[in-house]
């Protein structure tokens, strides 16, 4: 196999927890554990569960429940939340959740928040605790309040928080985005910024301002941009197209309002065809990048550029969970990670 190496940048996975069609949830979590030991081994910075509800093709919808089995698991991986969806929260349980974890795993355990919903109107709704009316739109009042049960109320008072006698033990905290309005909190709060490329590629310029605008903090003297980008690898270039039909399938089938287990990659084949979809047509303003191992080195490493970004974090959506474990494989050995 050829050497490569190193990339200028980490290398992370941020992991969606697929259900393959005919397994369970618990299959696919399972596989999660499997595919974290793994990748603990070949030298990723980070391992990251992504929150997703009501949906039969996405297991996880507590990263909390997870990243302790995963930190238990492995001994130099960084675990945390891809992220927790703040919004559906109180922010004071969310604060005892990753203090406990930070606890039990000092030093490893990341709090990666976000505010999209991960899911559908009525499911957000059923998530609510008071349905009477919509839940409000105060993410940023949330997110203060956060941040003020692990702080010293630099960033506002938490409410209740002197009454509080327990020491909350503090994770690394980062901010999730995809739009304009994340960039602008993560560099007034001086927080770690992450962008979803593999939902809105038009990202750079938001990681652009962050940098620009960006206010040091308590838990960031400078800037910190990650992107998170979605990759399968394989053998050759056609072998990793091939593989990514089952990931198109099922997003041209949630566009249209259907949710469905990740179908097999040659049932996707055959339904592309019929559906008069080529093989490599991208989803509706999605990044993908398939490829050999070299080719995936030298897409990630653009993306990389274009953001600043000093860590990549992976995503990718496969039924077959031996070959996603090799594409994960072939990105550490192209990208030389020790």
């Amino acid at each position: 196999m050829r050497e490569y190496s190193p990339v200028s940048f980490r290398l992370s996975i941020l992991d969606q927890c697929p259900i393959p069609e005919g397994l369970s949830a618990g299959d696919a979590l399972r596989n999660s554990l499997d595919l974290a030991k793994m990748a603990d081994q070949l030298g990723y910075t980070r391992y990251w569960l992504a929150e997703h509800h009501g949906t039969p093709g996405l297991a996880c919808a507590s990263p909390e429940v997870m990243i302790g089995p995963i930190a238990a698991a492995t001994s130099r991986l960084r675990v945390g939340s891809g992220g927790v969806m703040l919004p559906h929260y109180s922010p004071l349980k969310v604060a005892e959740n990753f203090s406990m974890l930070t606890g039990l795993y000092g030093g490893r355990i990341d709090l990666g928040i976000g505010r999209a919903p991960g899911t559908t109107a009525a499911v957000s709704f059923a998530l609510q605790r008071d349905r009477r009316q919509p839940a409000p739109d105060d993410f940023r009042e949330q997110l203060q309040e956060l941040l003020g049960y692990f702080g010293d109320g630099t960033f506002g008072t938490a409410p209740f928080r002197q009454r509080l006698p327990a020491r909350f033990e503090t994770p690394e905290i980062l901010l999730l985005g995809s739009s304009p309005q994340s960039a602008i909190w993560a560099a007034e709060l001086g927080l770690p910024y992450v962008f979803a490329d593999f939902i809105n590629p038009a990202g750079a310029p938001l990681a652009e301002y962050y940098r620009a605008h960006f206010q040091a903090s308590d838990r960031s003297s400078s800037p910190q941009v990650a992107v998170a980008v979605w990759a399968i690898c394989a053998p050759t270039d056609e072998e990793a197209l091939r593989l990514s039909a089952s990931f198109r399938m099922l997003m041209l089938l949630l566009f249209r309002g259907r949710l469905v287990p990740v179908p097999p990659v040659e049932r996707a084949l055959c339904f592309l065809e019929q559906e008069g979809v080529p093989a490599g047509q991208l989803p509706l303003e999605r990044r993908i990048i398939t490829g050999s191992p070299a080719k995936v080195r030298a897409a990630l490493e653009t993306v990389a550029a274009e953001y600043g970004a000093e860590e990549v974090l992976v995503v990718n959506v496969m039924y077959d969970h031996a070959l996603r474990r090799r594409s994960y494989e072939l990105i550490a050995a192209a990208c030389g990670l020790v």
